[in-house]
């Protein structure tokens, strides 16, 4: 049987969604939209009322983290960043080093902005640079130069302790000496955490139509795709940057808190348009999901009290299903007894000595986890295993 602990040693967190950006990039399939105007004292209201809602629900809970996603959360009032974290911080108990999160934007940052959102509360600093180079920024709809993103990684880290940032690679007529180049250049900068993703094309975006069109060409073939990759993880790890999920490094201690709960299967709540949520309550593993469209949202919280939609019971097989698919993604794998308990029964054994044997599994007396080789075929390594 699933015990309380499956949940509560992933840790809990609190996701707030933003969902306006200043232009949509072609590659990117998050809820975000581009208006006019935004009545801030509605959305205000609309905020706090939710977060008052999940503390209710939620009640003597010790809250790890809250993460500002979007959308591009650095266009928000820092005033208005403020008052969510006052509100978060009189409705929840909070872990003494609460980690809290604000992506941002260089073209919606600047030393001044950063300043304010950490007198506000925020001590972390996701930012979206994506590339250090201004044609390929061109390329992937970006508003900001490589200068500009470089000064906002230098402004975001006077302002709080710590900044990550984010690059794609595996972009358009890339090559490998290319991204060898601009990822060194990265690391002279001595980041403390990389967010390093390869460029995939989402349905539903403006990449996906052009790759049906046979217009995005150069995108590197599988081989390529493999050498850039381990090139990223060699790198990284030379500069002291531990490999600890797929697609993310980190010095030691400054691994995101946020996102290890999500990979970690950890409960989270999430408030905003479109936000998810995973949450325990009187036993059972819930799956919540809020209204996409901001309008929606904003009605629903208005006249219901509430932005969420039906809530769904995650049935104990899918919860497996979960565990697997986030664990596997992290270096420290995944605990195979909370696995059994979910599951029922253990992965089979033939398939996982199989993968041992391979050079794809590791396994030793609590856990489980991908081999860098496995990583390279992770998608193929967990239909095996699921």
């Amino acid at each position: 049987m699933p015990q309380p602990e499956d949940w509560q040693n992933g840790g809990f967190g609190l996701y707030l969604h933003w969902p306006f950006c200043a232009a949509k990039c072609p590659y990117c399939d998050f809820n975000s939209h581009v208006v006019a105007h935004i009545d801030l004292e509605r959305w205000q209201v609309a905020y706090l009322s939710e977060i008052d809602r999940v503390a209710d629900e939620i009640g003597n809970r010790i809250l790890h983290s809250v993460f500002f996603g979007g959308g591009t959360p650095s266009l928000m009032p820092p005033d208005l960043v403020a008052r969510i974290i006052d509100r978060v911080a009189r409705r929840f108990r909070l872990r003494n080093d609460i980690e809290i999160t604000l992506e941002a934007n260089p073209t919606s940052s600047d030393a001044a902005r950063f300043q304010a959102f950490a007198r506000a509360g925020v001590n972390r600093f996701s930012l979206g640079l994506q590339a250090l180079d201004d044609d390929a920024l061109r390329k992937l709809g970006r508003l900001h130069s490589a200068a500009e993103g470089l000064k906002a990684f230098e402004a975001a880290r006077n302002a709080v302790s710590k900044v990550s940032f984010d690059l794609i690679y595996a972009r358009q007529d890339q090559t490998l000496a290319a991204w060898q180049a601009e990822l060194a250049a990265a690391l002279t900068l001595a980041p403390d955490h990389l967010s390093l993703y390869q460029l995939t094309i989402e349905d539903g975006t403006v990449f996906a139509e052009r790759h049906r069109r046979g217009l995005l060409r150069g995108l590197p073939d599988e081989d390529l795709s493999a050498a850039l990759y381990e090139h990223t993880v060699d790198a990284c790890a030379a500069y002291g940057l531990e490999n600890y999920e797929v697609s993310n490094f980190a010095k030691t201690g400054f691994e995101s808190v946020h996102n290890l709960i999500y990979w970690r299967s950890g409960d989270f709540a999430g408030v905003g348009p479109g936000a998810h949520g995973r949450l325990t309550l009187d036993g059972a593993r819930l799956a919540t999901q809020t209204f996409s469209a901001p309008g929606a949202w904003l009605k629903a919280v208005y006249l219901t009290g509430s932005g969420e939609m039906p809530r769904e019971r995650v049935p104990r097989l899918e919860q497996a299903d979960e565990l697997l698919l986030m664990g596997m993604r992290l270096s420290e794998g995944l605990d195979t007894a909370r696995l059994e308990r979910l599951a029922g029964q253990p992965l089979d054994e033939e398939k996982v000595q199989s993968l041992i044997a391979s050079g794809h599994l590791w396994r030793n007396s609590t856990r489980i986890g991908a081999t860098q080789k496995g990583r390279l075929v992770l998608n193929a390594l967990l239909s095996e295993l699921v």
